[in-house]
């Protein structure tokens, strides 16, 4: 996530700074920071904000999951932490998930391919 983005979702749910870092838990001048490019946004800040920004634009009768999207094989989906926990419409957010039947190590690189996959381009 780059300063851009972070403002764009910052004002979409019509927070201001201070209320932003109230929000996420850090200090006014850590939002200041992020908007303005000085500071790098941590992976826990950003997938903070990608999950109330998700949260505000789908509804529950709009939540898909991504086994049924990505028609996982029964072996597969067992093993899936998204699929444990039943949050295969959140499954961009939560880590150590078997997209495409791999798990993904980081943050970042899950992220990376995330931002390519249809149950995450209702954020973009």
């Amino acid at each position: 996530m780059d300063a851009s983005e972070f403002k764009t979702y910052r004002n979409e749910m019509q927070k201001t700074q201070s209320q932003m870092s109230q929000l996420l838990g850090v200090s006014l001048k850590a939002v200041q920071g992020y908007e303005q490019g000085w500071r790098n946004i941590p992976p826990s800040i950003e997938r903070q904000v990608l999950f109330l920004v998700y949260q505000l634009r789908v509804s529950a009768e709009d939540q898909k999951t991504c086994w049924s999207e990505k028609d996982c094989h029964c072996h597969k989906k067992a093993l899936c932490p998204a699929y444990e926990f039943n949050l295969g419409h959140l499954c961009w957010f939560v880590n150590g998930t078997l997209c495409d039947g791999e798990p993904q190590q980081s943050w970042d690189k899950k992220i990376e391919k995330c931002r390519k996959c249809e149950m995450f381009k209702i954020l973009l």
